[in-house]
């Protein structure tokens, strides 16, 4: 690459360019070339923004002679990346040239800036004939662009940190929303400025085969998170990583209890790693509800604490194993997707999650502040379950999100089977979700019976309505609800009330050898300063199950 002297810069002149231009001044375009170089040095310390001008100018005076090199750098490089603001001006007006499929040259260039009213400020038609003289052809560009993209990127860490520094020194910022905050701006930098690149079905052949070579060596408890209900793992394999599952009912159906039981499974029984975060209950109310499901106690007598002797004698003995669990309890109310993402990375980054359990959906909130954004509650909905499905990619892991269903499910007809429909306030639910689930109990609706005449008692249809990687399907399990618990359903409760419940692990499966570990650490759970110790009743008076 070849760099002209300043006096050869302002000596260059393009005899193309319309004589009006040729009235700027080289004093005008001196200023033009030094004035961000000013503003850049940094007080007394003699430091500058990190900046390539130079580059800059290269890759400019590339794309005027050569309108093919837009589409290696228009993927990597956006206006703003550039320092000095003619610049950005400049590279926006080839991005639009491009974008309309209008032909890019010095003439077409010079001729959109003149129309925007920028022509001047970025020096005239002179400074944009001296940016073709900086390189002979395009061959660099690439290079190039990712130079200035390491420049744009350095100074967004000097701004970040300069923010980060003038907040730690304000006395009223709160220090957990301070390293929220810090950590998800540093976190943006990398997604926004770093980005995949395409691949040749080749490279893509070849990364599948080693995959499939390294999922032979390895268990399916390694790949996937399993349910600990036999039925559904047959039938779905486990949750996959990455994927984002809705799980999705009305209330009283049991969808708390159905994770909560799908959380302890696999915290105990498969040594995962879970995170919960519960937005409608407390972490206590979770707690005892854990604790029903260990001791074979009555959820409402817990929820009361009026137990007799020999029943705490039975609770003391059944829950210790939940001290030995890696089931994380967050029980911050109206979270917002902002947090969520801050603290589920610092979550994998600290514990190495396997799941991400969110009780439930419409409870989030799509702002940092909790505020109404400009759009409505569906939009907001919208972009809620976007970030979801973009939080399971970026951790690899299954993220669970409970979604409320329309009251359309109560005013129809006969069944009452719920429908992809009637996800409540967004379709993009269904569309960003890679697997959707219903939970449907007839006994909840006063039927005897399903459609197959099976008696409804104690029974629940798990409804697998869309799964991208295999077929849907109902799948029938055992809802006991004193317990707040889902099994399968040959696993006959069998827990004796007020004495010894013998063996209270329904979920282990015996025959292949699965039981339950107790070689984690501590059970986690993050307690709110006011915590309610009573469960939250619905709008009919009976229990959340």
């Amino acid at each position: 690459m070849s760099v002209l002297t300043q006096n050869q810069i302002n000596n260059s002149t393009n005899q193309q360019i319309n004589m009006e231009n040729k009235t700027v001044t080289t004093k005008k375009t001196e200023n033009r070339l030094s004035y961000n170089t000013i503003e850049a040095t940094l007080g007394n310390t003699g430091k500058v923004v990190p900046q390539a001008l130079d580059i800059e100018e290269a890759v400019l005076g590339a794309l005027l002679i050569d309108a093919n090199a837009v589409s290696i750098v228009i993927d990597s490089l956006t206006p703003n990346m550039f320092y000095r603001d003619s610049h950005q001006m400049i590279y926006k007006a080839i991005l639009d040239l491009f974008t309309k499929s209008e032909p890019i040259d010095l003439l077409t260039v010079t001729n959109k800036l003149r129309k925007e009213k920028q022509l001047e400020f970025i020096g005239g038609a002179s400074y944009l004939a001296s940016l073709t003289n900086r390189v002979a052809s395009s061959a660099n560009i690439e290079y190039h662009a990712r130079i200035i993209m390491e420049k744009f990127v350095l100074r967004e860490l000097i701004s970040v940190c300069s923010n980060i520094t003038r907040d730690a020194y304000d006395d009223s910022k709160d220090v957990l929303e301070l390293m929220d905050k810090a950590e998800t701006d540093l976190f943006n930098i990398i997604q926004n400025n770093f980005k995949r690149d395409s691949k040749e079905l080749r490279t893509v052949v070849q990364n599948a085969i080693y995959e499939l070579q390294e999922m032979n060596n390895k268990s399916s408890d390694e790949l996937q998170v399993r349910t600990g209900i036999r039925a559904i793992d047959e039938k779905i394999g486990g949750w996959q990583r990455s994927d984002l599952i809705i799980m999705a009912a009305r209330p009283g159906m049991g969808k708390t209890s159905f994770v909560l039981s799908i959380a302890r499974n696999a915290a105990l029984t498969f040594n995962k790693k879970v995170a919960f975060f519960s937005l409608e209950m407390s972490a206590t109310q979770l707690v005892h509800r854990l604790f029903a499901i260990e001791s074979g106690i009555s959820a409402e007598k817990i929820a009361k604490g009026k137990l007799n002797e020999a029943e705490w004698v039975q609770l003391m003995e059944k829950i210790n194993v939940l001290f030995s669990s890696n089931l994380i309890i967050d029980d911050t109310p109206a979270l917002s997707i902002f947090d969520l993402r801050a603290k589920c990375r610092r979550l994998k980054a600290h514990n190495d999650i396997d799941l991400i359990i969110i009780d439930y959906l419409q409870l989030m909130q799509g702002n940092v502040d909790g505020a109404k954004g400009t759009g409505n509650r569906e939009q907001e909905i919208s972009h809620i379950s976007r970030s979801l499905k973009a939080l399971a990619k970026d951790l690899n892991v299954p993220v669970i999100a409970l979604s409320q269903l329309s009251r359309a499910v109560e005013t129809r007809p006969g069944v009452k089977r719920p429908q992809l429909s009637d996800l409540r306030e967004s379709g993009s639910i269904e569309q960003d979700a890679d697997m959707v689930m219903f939970i449907y109990r007839p006994e909840y609706y006063k039927f005897e019976a399903f459609e197959d005449n099976t008696p409804s008692e104690g029974l629940a249809d798990i409804m697998i309505e869309k799964n991208r990687h295999g077929s849907g399907g109902n799948i029938r399990v055992r809802f006991q609800s004193q317990y707040t618990k889902f099994t399968d359903v040959d696993d006959v409760p069998h827990f004796t009330e007020g004495g010894d419940s013998g063996n209270s692990g329904n979920f282990a499966d015996p025959a292949a050898g699965i039981v339950p570990n107790a070689s984690f650490s501590t059970f986690n759970a993050s307690f709110n300063d006011e915590t309610d110790t009573n469960f939250t009743g619905t709008d009919d008076g009976e229990m959340p199950f």
